[in-house]
């Protein structure tokens, strides 16, 4: 047996890894990335909304100004091939939406901030 520590989408994970007859080789499957958005504060007191995936913006439900609901769908994002809906974590009010419909996004990109 021999460990390894191997980095997935800028997370580590260590990994104990056998070597079988034959030159097969197997490890474990590294956990799946959690589907819920990330929020994140902001140095002006607000709070950010991340992209939790990698995908396109479909469509965004909400617009600067509006108040929303804590798990209140503010965004839908596709990614292969599936539609997921991006929610709040918090009730406020959206100071600034920093995508738009079609825009592409990665994982951690700020999609919403909610202050």
């Amino acid at each position: 047996m021999k460990n390894f520590k191997v980095t997935v989408n800028g997370t580590a994970y260590d990994v104990c890894v056998e070597e079988i007859s034959g030159g097969v080789v197997s490890a474990p499957v590294a956990p799946p990335p959690a589907a819920a958005a990330k929020p994140a504060q902001t140095a002006a007191g607000g709070e950010k909304v991340l992209s939790p995936l990698p995908g396109t913006v479909l469509d965004i439900k909400v617009s600067v100004g509006q108040k929303v609901e804590k798990n209140q769908i503010i965004a839908i994002l596709e990614a292969m091939k599936m539609e997921n809906e991006i929610v709040t974590p918090n009730a406020g009010t959206v100071s600034a939406v920093h995508v738009s419909k079609g825009q592409a996004v990665v994982s951690g990109d700020t999609l919403v901030t909610i202050s």
